[in-house]
């Protein structure tokens, strides 16, 4: 063997309840799982897991390292909290097809991503012009985890009609355009593209300098009809239609409801973000866990709800977040980048009123709280406002919390640093959502939002809750489901090659210890990204809770130490396709 894990309880991820065996490895395979000891070699190397949980590497299923992998094909943010395999493609964004500027425009201010940065590596590295060789590129990249993809409808849209044309709601695709895009679908589901990912929510934005800056993204100015010319290939090969619904007004995620039943068609997986218990809809978890519940189980469907097992919760820097997208008067901020501009905009009187109008109607659709007790200020230049909310220090002032937040934001801009949170902070809900029977464990966004949110670690922190409702003597989960729910059960829904420990499987696993699974998951710091000019992002490192992550057999982690390999050399992870 080229490494042996000894003495683990073992997770299959099959859901299987767990087994102290060793795990044998060789040629990036597990080649033998025994009570028994192995022989060691003398070149064998050895990793002691008594004591310590042994499961498959986790998948995460909705990402948007698109541009990362491109300059830190580690990913190591991910792989140093188990994670083994990671998607692409997600939201209708995609770097497989488009020029370098359209592809930046569509995918920076949407994912909150340095522009600067990301035009500059598309303009000097983008090889590729094809779905084929967009594959192939990133097969030679030296990844650290699996990679696999959706196509983007954005991206793909924009290709095939020319970026501007797929920006006005008074144009639509032609016959011609509709199949060549049909032609596109056709070939990357043959090629082993997961499926389609598409966007319906228009408080995305388009970002760069050009004319078509704010408008929605290309996905959104699409019929049903187009959507469901390229949902029927989909339907054809089983594969898997990703969507973003309007989670403002809610109301179009019956549409999704409707596209994946399969009573007088076949059946289309069907995946939406997202279950949460938000603070702003409280109980909506609910009624739309009834409503697939009824689309799955009478009516044909296969949907499945994207969650989070954790808490929700937002940084932001001035009025740089996307939830401020979600309303015209948000909006407008954020569509200026000049920095005198924006702050002219925030301190004029119109807008002011504008603001405090739309933000307090409690009329108008919305995801967010718009709550400005529910805030704590983190960082700014006075620091006498620091750990209070926008409601406090309009309370000590006798003012309007709208106006001192805007006075705040137009005064220090960027460095005014603070936090809120906007979902899934109450545990018996979570744990609803958790166990709901139509949710998949996943909806990360790692690679976006990266001075926003730090969901990398989410598989730990289910696993954390299912053994802390453990050991108060109330469980909702057994551990062994909850690594199902992170390992094989997305594995096997997405078609993947993924998730499962068995013999003859790709030697992708961790090493936990349980006793690591503690608070310090939810500390939140910040590290420079690799490659990204010194950019800083929000992180969580939990080293004590992994031992050891292990890539097609290479130890890609170990004791919190990322192997100075990953990313660096070949080996690790590799492309995944879509089985047919």
């Amino acid at each position: 063997m080229d490494l042996i894990v000894e003495n683990g309880l073992v997770f299959d991820g099959l859901g299987n309840p767990p087994r102290k065996l060793n795990v044998g490895i060789q040629g990036g395979t597990v080649t033998t799982l025994s009570p028994a000891p192995i022989p060691h070699a003398p070149g064998t190397r050895v990793i002691d897991a008594t004591g310590h949980w042994v499961t498959p590497g986790f998948i995460d299923f909705h990402t948007h390292y698109d541009a990362e992998v491109e300059l830190a094909p580690s990913l190591s943010e991910s792989v140093r909290h188990g994670v083994t395999s990671v998607v692409l493609g997600s939201c209708s964004l995609s770097l497989a097809l488009g020029t370098p500027e359209d592809l930046a425009d569509m995918f920076c201010r949407v994912e909150a991503i340095p522009y600067a940065t990301v035009r500059a590596l598309l303009e000097e590295r983008k090889t590729w012009d094809s779905l084929p060789s967009y594959l192939e590129h990133l097969q030679a990249l030296p990844l650290g985890p699996n990679v696999a993809s959706f196509l983007g409808h954005s991206a793909l849209r924009a290709h095939t009609m020319g970026l501007h044309r797929s920006l006005d709601s008074g144009v639509r695709p032609s016959e011609d355009e509709l199949r060549r895009m049909e032609s596109l679908v056709r070939e990357g589901l043959d090629l082993g593209y997961l499926g389609l990912s598409i966007m319906t929510l228009k408080w995305d934005k388009m970002g760069g300098t050009r004319d078509i800056r704010s408008r929605p993204l290309p996905s959104t100015y699409a019929r049903w009809s187009e959507y469901r010319r390229l949902t029927r290939l989909l339907r054809e090969k089983g594969r898997v239609f990703q969507g973003v619904p309007n989670i403002s007004t809610k109301v179009n995620v019956v549409l999704f409801l409707l596209e994946s039943m399969g009573l007088w068609r076949p059946t289309l997986k069907t995946t939406v973000i997202s279950m949460m218990d938000p603070r702003a809809s409280r109980g909506i978890h609910r009624l739309i866990g009834v409503l697939s519940r009824v689309a799955n189980r009478l009516l044909g469907a296969n949907f499945r709800w994207q969650a989070l097992p954790e808490v929700f919760d937002l940084w932001a820097d001035g009025i740089d977040l996307v939830v401020f997208e979600e309303f015209g008067a948000g909006a407008a901020a954020l569509h200026l980048q000049d920095a005198a501009s924006r702050t002219g905009l925030l301190n004029d009187p119109a807008y002011r009123s504008r603001f405090r109008a739309e933000w307090t109607n409690r009329f108008l659709p919305r995801a967010f709280h718009r709550d400005f007790n529910q805030s704590r200020i983190l960082q700014c230049p006075d620091p006498t406002l620091v750990g209070k909310s926008f409601a406090q220090v309009a309370q000590d002032q006798s003012r309007d919390a709208v106006d001192v937040f805007l006075d705040l934001v137009a005064t220090h801009g960027d460095a005014l640093r603070w936090y809120t949170v906007m979902a899934n902070d109450r545990r018996e809900e979570l744990e609803f959502i958790c166990r709901h029977p139509d949710i998949l464990v996943g909806f990360s966004d790692a690679g976006a939002h990266l001075r926003n949110m730090a969901h990398y670690n989410f598989p730990l922190r289910l696993l954390r809750l299912v053994r802390e409702a453990e050991k108060r003597g109330e469980p909702f989960m057994p551990i062994e489901r909850a690594v199902h729910r992170l390992t094989g059960e997305i594995g096997e829904w997405f078609g993947l090659d993924a998730g499962v420990l068995a013999e003859g499987r790709r030697a992708d696993l961790v090493v936990i210890n349980p006793e690591g699974l503690d608070s310090s998951l939810d500390e939140i710091a910040e590290a420079p990204m690799e490659n990204f000019g010194g950019f800083i992002r929000l992180v969580r490192r939990n080293d004590a809770a992994v031992k050891s992550v292990l890539i097609s057999g290479r130890e890609a982690v170990s004791l919190g130490a990322v192997s100075p390999a990953l990313g660096r050399e070949r080996g690790f992870g590799t492309v995944l396709r879509a089985r047919a």
